[in-house]
C-alpha cells in the first residue's frame, strides 16, 4: 500500500511527462525512460533495506519475542513523527527532478533523471524492511520484489496517464499531505503488526 501512495507522489512521474511532451518524445521512450528512473530510485532503496533487514534478521534472532513487540512500535512511532513533521512542514518530499536542465540528449536526460531518483531514496519504505527480518531472507526478498514493481508499474502507469491528460488533475492534495499520509498507513501497519506477529 505504502509502495503504490509512494508512486503516485507527483514527483515521481510528472516530471517525465513534462520532458516526455518538452522533448516530443514518443510514448515508447516515455515509459522506457520511466522505467529506467522507477529502477534507479527502488534499487537505491532496496539496498538501504537489504541493509537494515539483514541487521534487523541479525536482532531477531538474538531477541525474537522481544522484535515482535518492538517492530509494531518502531512503526507507530514512526508514522507518529510522519504525521507531526507533515504538520509542521507540508511539502517536502524532492527528488531533485524538478529542475532538469539544457542538455536535450535523451540519454543524457534519462541518466540525469535516473542518478537524481538513485541519490533520493524514500527511507519511508526501509520499516518494511524490519518486519520483514522477521521472516529471514524470504520476508527481505518479497519485500523487495513489492516494492520494485508496485512502484515501477505506479509510475509507469501514471505516466501514462499523464500523457493522455490526467496531469491536469489534482494532486495536490497527495503532494502536500505526503508525509501525513506516510505516517498514518505506518500507523496502521504497526497496530496491524502487532496483532498479526
Amino acid at each position: 500500500m505504502l509502495s503504490a501512495i509512494h508512486a503516485s507522489i507527483p514527483n515521481h512521474w510528472l516530471p517525465l511527462v513534462a520532458i516526455s511532451k518538452s522533448e516530443n518524445w514518443s510514448r515508447r521512450e516515455t515509459l522506457t525512460a520511466t522505467a529506467i528512473a522507477g529502477f534507479a530510485h527502488t534499487a537505491s532503496t532496496i539496498l538501504i533495506g537489504i541493509v537494515v533487514g539483514i541487521l534487523g534478521f541479525t536482532l531477531s534472532d538474538a531477541y525474537e519475542s522481544t522484535f515482535r513487540i518492538i517492530v509494531p512500535f518502531i512503526l507507530f512511532g514512526l508514522g507518529t513523527l510522519y504525521i507531526i513533521s507533515g504538520l509542521k512542514s507540508p511539502h517536502s518530499h524532492s527528488h531533485g527532478t524538478e529542475n532538469i536542465v539544457g542538455n536535450n540528449s535523451k540519454t543524457a536526460i534519462i541518466l540525469s533523471l535516473s542518478a537524481a531518483m538513485f541519490f533520493s531514496p524514500c527511507l519511508e519504505i526501509e520499516v518494511y524492511y524490519l518486519s520483514a527480518a522477521l521472516y529471514g531472507w524470504p520476508g527481505i526478498i518479497t519485500v523487495s520484489l513489492v516494492y520494485l514493481i508496485v512502484s515501477i508499474l505506479g509510475m509507469i502507469l501514471l505516466v501514462d496517464l499523464g500523457l493522455k491528460g490526467a496531469a491536469r488533475l489534482n494532486w495536490h492534495f497527495l503532494e502536500q499531505n505526503e508525509k501525513s499520509v506516510t505516517g498514518i498507513v505506518l500507523i496502521f501497519l504497526g497496530i496491524l503488526a502487532y496483532f498479526v506477529y
